[in-house]
């Protein structure tokens, strides 16, 4: 391994993080909140670790895909530390392990907050909306920033890692595949950030000139993008009480599921490559289908069937909520019944498109398992049968298909030890299987105790660890963190 190379690029990024963090400092700044200081020196320690390192190890970058695996493991672990230090030095998360958790979940767009209603002075605001603003646009921020990948981000500004850019883009881009837009992959980094900023942008603006304040259409538009789900409000979404906001952020908590590269396409004119591509389909069916069993069975619990649209927006924005793996809420779904619930926590493994912001498996994997296990059912039939599998137009080889399968027996392995760990430290079973689904699939929410109205303050120190590294395995797609355990990738 490349350690020098690995180190000059970990020191760039986290000097980038530092500096970053001065925009934070700006709004602190700009609404004369008392957590500037805290800011301030948050943001030069960063700077102070990363820029000395950072000139000490300078010089030709060579990485391979060995040293991909490093980089993109390490650069998580590292903005997760190092972001918990705005959190920390304003005293607003006053633990270490505490502040680690809400910075990863931020990093790792999960969601998931410690953060409750003990927070704030008495006779003042509570909870989330007692934070300042420097704070609340940090912990959104940072949702942005971990939302198409630091590591693509990386790529797309800073010119040092050029030769590396490929192994860093394999490790990082989000799905089974890597769709390069571009020969050259800082090109498609610069490309995916462009149609990221640009969407994003677009949100904010719709928010803001349908009457959301402009620090909140910011601060919302980066966690939507993100798929991250932290608000401003402590009943997120539903705090604002406005038809027009779910809906505009229904669309883009839509768009940000989807693989942004169609997003490129289509904003070039080729608006019929999402529906040439099976996996868009196939998602799009999938909300509409959640969408519709969810709302009948909420139709049917009532007495008087209650409001249609009511009903009909709660269902929609939660089922795109969770699919997209964001988070938002506007209703307490725990209060529909199991079997709304339950469907809910499937969503929670889906996830979204490959290439999109989304958390979870992705739908491109759960479509290739299941053509997958049907071909074999065939294949029983007709022994000697050459029957390729196929997802939409594209021939899925088997090293794919090994690689898929691998992905989910790691998937499903890490979800039943973590919450098998969980039961053994006292929390209740629906508690730890929604905590765990909930952090793998990087959505935040889950069952029980960490439910939609609650948070994971009341979870032990060690939960909150494993937890944590559930968050960055889920986000980094399993084998890039996995690869770091094995014997073979430490031998020379």
């Amino acid at each position: 391994m490349h350690t020098r190379s690995v180190l000059n690029v970990l020191a760039a990024i986290i000097t980038l993080l530092g500096l970053t963090m001065l925009l934070a400092a700006i709004w602190s700044w700009y609404y004369g909140d008392p957590d500037l200081e805290g800011i301030l020196r948050a943001s030069g320690m960063t700077i102070t670790f990363g820029l000395p390192l950072w000139f000490f190890t300078r010089g030709k970058v060579q990485l391979s895909i060995k040293d991909g695996f490093a980089v993109v493991t390490f650069t998580w672990l590292a903005i997760a530390l190092f972001g918990a230090l705005p959190f920390l030095f304003t005293d607003t998360i006053p633990t270490i392990t505490d502040a680690f958790f809400e910075s990863m979940s931020g990093v790792t767009t999960t969601g998931a907050s410690i953060i409750d209603m003990s927070y704030g002075e008495e006779g003042g605001a509570r909870g989330i909306e007692s934070l300042s603003h420097g704070v609340l646009f940090w912990r959104s921020f940072i949702q942005w920033i971990g939302g198409m990948g630091i590591i693509v981000f990386s790529i797309a500004i800073l010119p040092l890692l050029g030769v590396g850019g490929v192994q860093l883009f394999k490790a990082e881009v989000p799905g089974p595949v890597p769709d390069k837009i571009k020969p050259r992959v800082q090109e498609t980094a610069k490309i995916l950030w462009m149609v990221y900023f640009g969407i994003s942008l677009a949100e904010m603006l719709m928010l803001y000139f349908g009457g959301m304040t402009l620090f909140d259409s910011m601060c919302h538009m980066l966690t939507t993008m993100a798929t991250g789900g932290f608000s401003t409000k402590n009943a997120s979404v539903g705090g604002f009480d406005s038809v027009y906001f779910e809906y505009v952020i229904i669309f883009f908590m839509f768009l940000a599921g989807v693989n942004f590269s169609l997003h490129w396409r289509g904003i070039h004119g080729d608006l019929k490559s999402y529906f040439r591509d099976g996996e868009f389909r196939f998602y799009l069916g999938l909300i509409l289908s959640f969408t519709f069993v969810i709302f009948i069975s909420k139709f049917l619990q009532t007495s008087d069937g209650g409001h249609l649209h009511t009903l009909f927006r709660d269902s929609l924005f939660q089922v795109v909520s969770i699919i997209t793996t964001t988070g938002y809420g506007t209703a307490d779904y725990e209060l529909w019944g199991w079997f709304a619930q339950f469907l809910l926590f499937l969503m929670m493994f889906i996830g979204g498109c490959a290439g999109s912001t989304g958390g979870g498996m992705k739908i491109i994997r759960i479509m290739t398992i299941t053509k997958y296990s049907l071909s074999e059912a065939k294949r029983l039939l007709h022994p000697k049968a050459l029957i390729p599998v196929r997802v939409g137009r594209r021939l899925i080889s088997d090293d794919i298909i090994r690689n898929t399968l691998s992905f989910f027996l790691f998937f499903v392995a890490a979800f039943v030890f973590t919450s098998l760990m969980l039961t053994a430290m006292g929390i209740d079973l629906v508690t730890a299987i929604g905590a765990t689904a909930a952090s793998i699939g990087n959505i935040g929410p889950g069952l029980g105790d960490v439910g939609p109205t609650e948070n994971y303050a009341a979870l032990p120190g060690l939960a909150k660890w494993l937890l944590s590294f559930c968050m960055l395995l889920g986000r980094l797609e399993v084998f890039t963190v996995i690869v770091l355990f094995s014997r073979a990738f430490w031998k020379r």
